[in-house]
Formats: C-alpha cells, sequence, structure tokens
C-alpha cells in the first residue's frame, strides 16, 4: 500500500480518448488521483458528480484531477460525457497501477470473493509525493471532503 510521504509511482496509462497520461506529470502540481471500481455504477456516479460540483474550488487550489478504473477508453468517454466530467479518467484495464498503489483487493460480496478496485484517493503535492492517502472513502461528498483536506495540506506546505 502507498502511503504519505512515498513518492508516486512511475506510470503510464491511456486517457479516455486514447491519449498517454505519465505519473511523471504530477510532479508540478498538486494532483487527486481517485481509484473506483466502474464506470456509470451508482456509488462512482455519486463520486465523481461530487467531484465534479467543485470544480470551481479544486481550480482555485490549482489541483489536477484524475479518476482511474479498470473500464475501457469508450466506457470512459460515455462516463464523463454523460455526466459532464471535467477531469481527465485513467484506463487501468489490467490493474496493474492499482496493484502498484496497493487499492487493487479481495472483495466479498454476498458471501462471493473477487478482486476489485478498494475506493481510494491520493494527493500528490507538486514534488510528486503522496501528501496524503484516503483508502475505503465514500463516495457521497468525496469533492467537499477533498478540498477540506487539500486545505488543510497546502496550507501546511506554505
Amino acid at each position: 500500500m502507498i502511503t504519505q510521504g512515498q513518492p508516486v509511482p512511475e506510470f503510464t496509462a491511456k486517457n479516455e480518448v486514447g491519449e498517454s497520461i505519465s505519473s511523471s506529470s504530477f510532479h508540478d502540481a498538486w494532483t487527486i488521483l481517485y481509484f473506483y471500481p466502474k464506470d456509470e455504477t451508482s456509488g462512482c456516479t455519486a463520486q465523481a458528480c461530487s467531484i465534479r460540483d467543485n470544480t470551481e474550488a479544486f481550480s482555485k487550489r490549482t489541483v489536477t484531477i484524475y479518476g482511474i478504473s479498470p473500464d475501457s477508453e469508450k466506457s470512459h468517454l460515455k462516463f464523463k460525457t454523460n455526466h459532464q466530467l471535467p477531469f481527465t479518467l485513467l484506463v487501468d484495464s489490467e490493474h496493474q497501477i492499482a496493484e502498484l498503489f496497493g487499492v487493487w483487493v479481495e472483495k466479498s460480496m454476498y458471501g462471493k470473493k473477487y478482486m476489485g478496485i478498494e475506493r481510494s484517493t491520493f494527493i500528490i503535492d507538486a514534488k510528486g509525493t503522496i501528501a496524503a492517502a484516503y483508502i475505503n472513502v465514500k463516495p457521497e461528498n468525496h469533492g467537499d471532503f477533498l478540498i477540506q483536506e487539500l486545505d488543510k495540506l497546502q496550507s501546511a506546505t506554505f
């Protein structure tokens, strides 16, 4: 599991339109990287829309946001379009990035065990260091929560 104080792992992923995004680009500004299980599900939609609804507040704090799940480029593009998401969605179809961050875990539903994404968010500072890690987050009001946490973290660095 990646924890606070560690450098962000190196990775490259495709976004919803097939462009490559590298974690090395996270070294110039504060970044939020949030892992979610699946496009268009109720919890993931609530989480994405909560972050979307705080776009202006994130912009004022000069934060770049990336959502990441195992879904395809096509699925991400549809999800982004359907909910007018103003941030980039990254494809992790082989869950390699989720494994790097330690959020590809065994889960259980109705007694059935399976592997999947543990809904988690990482705030990365402008030096490329994990400033905070939030594991098993609640999707509702997640954007509001992140704004509060960013305010604490950014004020502590200035």
